[in-house]
Formats: structure tokens, C-alpha cells, sequence
């Protein structure tokens, strides 16, 4: 071929002097048009007709094809092995132009190869993400592990490519830099082992809401990477977080509370103690009227009353008021009225812990603490659950003689004076 162009370069009066230079530069013109024809038709011809096809499919995996742009780079090594094959059939074989031409094809292809694998496992944890019930397979980082050896491989036969010396040649000197490489990657390193190790363990997936509180995480994991895990806090903003931070430092993952379908409710009713005092039979009385208590004071009567004829004391049996006898606090009848309150609350799973207990009393009062299940685990439902039951509380306290301690503020002072 290359012939046959400087005879007809000849023949079209070209002088002699310009003749190889006028051969080279025809043969390389026409070795690009053709490369440029078949990407053109490649691309815009082929290709989009492939994708109608795939898009049309019912098929989803197939459209991660798309998404990642695998067809796209695979299209353009089409003209790459043109130029490549076209090259010597065109130039001269010894020529500069066309040993220059052959080596940046062959390097372009290899890189372009590179970059069409790496797609391609886009595509695959594309799919495994969609179809995977539970993602406890750590396969970003083993996508990644894949990456940088695929990259790894294409940078030492590209250098094997340039210094024309066999990539085995390159590959027995690294046994020197072993000691350098693992320096350089040992985060990589380190990665892969901790996501190895959550995988195993199943700490946490994809999706979880997690909490570090030493980085300032807390929200949804979006990404489970080779050296770093991507957090997705409640403000929007993202936490990067060293992927060996899960096994080295303690983290509260919250994907239990969606499987079990609840979420807790562990708050503090602070009752100021010297509200705190006996009722008497008139209270008693007054309050039996409340269906929430109608069982709870009937039972407590009795009881009270046996107490009483036990110790053969007839008048004691007819008084809660006595210094000798047992008698009912205003702050155990609001114990008890708010554990009714919660197991009447058709918001509140009744299938798990619920109850109203006292903690240790401190300089601001008598806390009772409400631990109990809301049946949702959304954050607006259950806050809106929350604020309902200790609305109510605060509202109804003082319906028992109790009081809600709070500090004292500008109003109290101005009351007082």
C-alpha cells in the first residue's frame, strides 16, 4: 500500500524531495479516516441502536450498561485495532511514523481495555446491589482491590509496551519494593481486612443508620468503600469515615430496631418532692371515677383495708389517713395511671418492655422514667408519638397534686416578689 500511494503521489507530479513525507502524511490521513468512519458508525450508528434495544429490554441489569458507559469505551477500541492492523499494510514497517503510530494504539488499547473491565464491575456491584436482599458482601472494597491490580497490571505492561522488554521483566523487581508497596498501601490493606471482617460479622451494610460519635457520624451508611465508609448525616452532610474505624472503634448501628418494627421511648418525668404526699379518702374517691384507675384503686382499697383488720383495728380500715397504716401517694397513683395510659395507647406495642419506673432522687427531684415501644420505627411518627404521651403528663400531674420541676425562672421571681 505504502507503494502504491508514492506512485500515485508520483503521477499527480509531487516532487521527488517531498515524496516520503508526502507518503507518510497521505498514509496516516488515511488510516485516521478510516478510524474516524468506524467510530462515527460505531457510535452513532450501532451503538445507538443497541441502547434503543436496551432500553426497550425489560431487562434492568442491562441498563447499568448504559449507566456506567460500558458499551461507549468498548466502542472505541474499534478504531484503536483499526490503526493498529492498518498501520503496516499502509506505512512502512521500519518507518518512524509508523513504529510512533503502532506502540500509542497498542498503549491506548490496553488503557481502553483497562477502562471497559472497570465498567464492567460498575456493572456488576450495580446489579448485585439491586437484586442482593442483604448486602453483607464487602463488594466495593473487593471491586476495588480488583481495580487497582486491573490498573496496576495495565501501568506495567504500558511501561513493558514503551521500553519493549517483557512484562516478567518488570514484574521480578517488585519482589525489592514489596517492603515500599506495603507502606504506601497500608491503608489499602487495612481496608481490606476490616471489610472482609464486616462482612463476616455483619456489623453493618449499605443503608444502616449508624452512630460515631467520635467522627461525628450519624445517619445512613451510603457507601462501604476499600479505605473509607461514606455516612450520610441527618443535616445532609457527608462523614468519611477510615473503613478500619468499625472494628477498631465502637459504633451504635440501628438496623435492629427496623426488623423489629419499633422504636424505644426512654424519657424522664422529674416530680418536684414536695408535691409528693398521702391522699386521703375524699381523693380517693375522686379519682376512682378515671377508667384507668377504677381497677388499680379498687385493688389498693382492699388491700389496704386487709392490712388494716389484720391488726384488728376497725377505725384503721375505714381511714387512709393514719400514721399506722398503709396509705396511697399521689406519685404511686401517677405511676400507676401512666402504665395504664401506655398499655391502653394503641401506639404503644404492648408485646415488648413497658413500664413506668422511679430512679434514684437527686437535687432535682423524683424521676420516673417511661420506657416503652412506639410501633413505628419513622422519625416524624414517632416523635409525634412521643410529644402526645408527655404532653399529656405534664397537662394531667397537677390533676394528682404533683408538680413538674423546673428551674426557677424571671416569671417565678416576679410571682414571688
Amino acid at each position: 500500500m505504502n507503494e502504491l500511494i508514492s506512485i500515485w503521489l508520483s503521477e499527480q507530479g509531487l516532487s521527488a524531495n517531498y515524496l516520503v513525507s508526502g507518503t507518510i502524511a497521505v498514509g496516516l490521513g488515511l488510516i485516521f479516516l478510516v478510524a474516524g468512519l468506524s467510530y462515527y458508525i460505531a457510535k452513532h450508528q450501532i451503538l445507538k441502536l443497541i441502547n434503543k434495544v436496551i432500553i426497550k429490554s425489560k431487562n434492568t441489569w442491562d441498563d447499568a450498561l448504559i449507566e456506567h458507559n460500558v458499551l461507549n469505551r468498548m466502542t472505541l477500541l474499534l478504531p484503536l485495532l483499526l490503526i493498529l492492523f492498518l498501520t503496516p499494510l499502509i506505512l512502512e514497517s521500519d518507518s518512524l511514523a509508523s513504529n510512533l503510530l503502532i506502540l500509542l494504539s497498542k498503549v491506548f488499547i490496553v488503557f481502553q481495555i483497562a477502562r471497559s473491565v472497570s465498567s464492567l464491575l460498575n456493572v456488576s456491584r450495580t446489579i448485585y446491589q439491586e437484586s442482593a436482599k442483604q448486602r453483607f458482601l464487602p463488594l466495593n472494597a473487593i471491586i476495588q482491590i480488583i481495580k487497582l491490580a486491573l490498573y496496576l497490571v495495565m501501568t506495567i505492561i504500558i511501561i513493558s509496551l514503551i521500553i519493549n522488554r517483557s512484562p516478567v521483566y518488570l514484574l521480578s523487581g517488585l519482589g525489592a519494593l514489596t517492603a515500599v508497596l506495603l507502606l504506601v498501601f497500608q491503608d489499602t490493606i487495612k481496608g481490606l481486612v476490616a471489610s472482609i471482617q464486616i462482612s463476616a460479622n455483619r456489623m453493618v451494610v449499605a443503608g444502616d443508620w449508624v452512630e460515631l460519635p467520635k467522627y461525628g457520624a450519624d445517619g445512613d451508611v451510603l457507601e462501604i468503600g476499600l479505605s473509607t465508609v461514606k455516612i450520610e448525616n441527618f443535616d445532609k452532610t457527608i462523614t468519611t469515615v477510615p473503613t478500619y474505624a468499625l472494628i477498631s472503634d465502637s459504633f451504635k448501628n440501628w438496623r435492629n430496631m427496623y426488623h423489629t418494627g419499633a422504636r424505644r421511648i426512654k424519657r424522664t418525668v422529674i416530680i418536684d418532692i414536695a408535691s409528693i404526699d398521702f391522699y386521703s379518702t375524699e381523693k380517693v374517691n375522686e379519682l376512682a371515677n378515671s377508667y384507668l384507675l377504677e381497677d388499680y384503686l379498687s385493688g389498693k382499697q382492699q388491700e389496704l383495708a386487709l392490712n388494716a383488720q389484720e391488726k384488728n383495728d376497725d377505725d384503721l380500715a375505714q381511714s387512709f389517713n393514719s400514721m399506722n397504716n398503709r396509705q396511697l401517694t399521689n406519685v404511686g397513683t401517677f405511676r400507676a395511671y401512666i402504665t395504664q395510659y401506655l398499655q391502653k395507647n394503641p401506639q404503644i406495642r404492648d408485646d415488648l418492655t413497658c413500664m413506668v419506673r422511679q430512679l434514684t432522687a437527686t437535687e432535682t427531684g423524683l424521676p420516673l422514667e417511661i420506657y416503652c415501644f412506639a410501633n413505628t420505627t419513622n422519625w416524624l411518627d414517632y416523635e409525634a408519638i412521643q410529644a402526645d404521651i408527655f404532653d399529656h403528663l405534664f397537662a394531667i400531674a397537677p390533676q394528682f397534686g404533683l408538680r413538674i420541676f423546673q428551674l426557677p425562672s424571671g416569671h417565678d421571681w416576679q410571682n414571688n416578689s
